[in-house]
């Protein structure tokens, strides 16, 4: 039984917006850069250490975001570009490869190392590709990769995309026939760990995740690789796994009770999982995610909301808070719309819905006052002011720092919309 016939949809619902028009918009973008998505990487992969090649500024962002305490030691740092190296006085590789020494003479549980690029370190040509090479052949207990993180032509979550992607070259080839699970895109450990129990309980296996959580714990990749994303922001990563070999499986994105349950049977029809063994074990997952988020369907029923294009997370969730929380979506807007990774969540959408790629925030913001809906989805840079004009604000990078994949989180997913409408009701009180 499809999830759609289970949630007694009719099967003209299921058009959506397969084929609806889409604004696209090229202009001022108000968006974070590559390098946020640090922050949630440098917690997953235990043993890795992520070294921005930037400016005082890319420092300030960096320990912004992350929130570091003072006695915190993260793995993550800025390599500074000063005067010096900008003028041209001083040897910027020469620089980087002093830094790099001193850091893992420092750090010698570091054994793999990510050379981040940055606006700065693009801006004056510095090659990172060559310089990783040179410092790989230098330091040969410990793995030198690079890759842009870089905020002139990316998203925040497109960091994350180019760092799984530097990965792939590095994962071994398949040896075997037998088929093989890669869930692809960073997942908190508690997230990961509950997948992995409801994997094994539908008797799909071998599972491997991509990012690992130690460096040397890579997955082999070939053509028995059966590839299921956790995250819609990934399309050079699965670009390179495919070219290795691996093949998609389509599917919704696991935000909810349906989506996980259509998340899990993509797997569960790869590996002829029979539909009774699938209902018993996903069953009761799917009802305590519904109970879990009932509360905040009564705050968040019939409410208007827009999204800014920040995550490319915007189109799962606005099924989910369509589909489960009665929300009614004005206008979707995504950095890209990737029609191949979204193909089953676009039927699901309200036919009615404006759905927008790119970003002229002019306009937008214009679209946004007159629609005055009840909540706006956005980032940090366009909150403040938003809240400033009355309008209730959930900040997107939260729906990246918060495990909210997967059953047990669909609660907690719900209530991340709710909370600014409680808080401006008390406020009225």
């Amino acid at each position: 039984m499809s999830s759609l016939a289970a949630l007694g949809r009719s099967p003209v619902d299921q058009a959506g917006c397969t084929d609806a028009p889409v604004l696209r918009e090229r202009g001022q973008r108000e968006v974070f850069c590559g390098l946020t998505g640090i922050i949630w990487l440098h917690r997953k992969i235990q043993d890795a250490f992520f070294l921005v090649v930037g400016s005082r500024t890319c420092a300030h962002l960096m320990q912004s975001a992350a929130g570091v305490m003072i006695f915190a030691e993260p793995r993550f740092a800025t390599a500074i570009i000063d005067e010096r190296d900008l003028a041209g006085l001083a040897d910027a590789n020469e620089e980087l490869d002093r830094v790099v020494g001193q850091l893992l003479a420092r750090r010698p549980d570091i054994r793999l190392l990510f050379l981040v690029g940055s606006c700065p370190s693009e801006v004056i040509k510095l090659d990172l590709s060559r310089a990783a090479k040179r410092l790989d052949r230098a330091h040969g207990d410990v793995r030198v990769l690079n890759y842009s993180g870089s905020g002139i032509e990316t998203t925040f979550t497109q960091g994350e995309d180019a760092c799984l992607a530097s990965l792939v070259p590095e994962m071994p080839a398949s040896v075997t026939t037998a088929p093989a699970l890669l869930v692809v895109g960073a997942l908190a450990e508690v997230v990961e760990d509950q997948m992995r129990r409801l994997f094994a309980a539908l008797g799909i296996g071998p599972v491997a995740f991509l990012p690992p959580r130690r460096a040397r714990e890579l997955p082999a990749v070939g053509p028995n690789t059966r590839m299921l994303l956790a995250q819609p922001f990934l399309a050079d990563t699965a670009r390179a796994l495919e070219a290795r070999g691996a093949k998609h499986l389509p599917a919704p994105f696991p935000l909810g009770a349906e989506g996980t349950t259509g998340w899990l049977r993509a797997a569960a029809e790869a590996w002829g999982v029979d539909a009774a063994r699938f209902r018993a074990v996903t069953e009761t997952g799917e009802q305590r995610a519904r109970t879990a988020i009932a509360h905040a369907r009564s705050v968040l029923a019939g409410r208007r909301i827009f999204f800014f294009p920040d995550s490319q997370l915007e189109i799962p969730l606005a099924r989910f808070l369509a589909r489960e929380l009665d929300m009614r979506p004005v206008e979707i807007g995504t950095p890209y719309l990737h029609r191949a990774h979204l193909a089953a969540e676009l039927p699901l959408l309200p036919r009615d819905v404006l759905l927008s790629e790119g970003q002229d925030v002019d306009r937008q913001l214009d679209r946004c006052r007159a629609e005055k809906p009840d909540l706006v989805v956005c980032g940090l840079g366009l909150a403040n002011p938003l809240e400033a004009e009355g309008f209730a604000t959930k900040w997107s990078i939260e729906l990246v720092f918060t495990p909210i994949q997967g059953y047990d989180q669909a609660g907690d997913l719900a209530e991340l919309f709710a909370r600014p409408l409680v808080r401006r009701q008390k406020l009225k009180v």
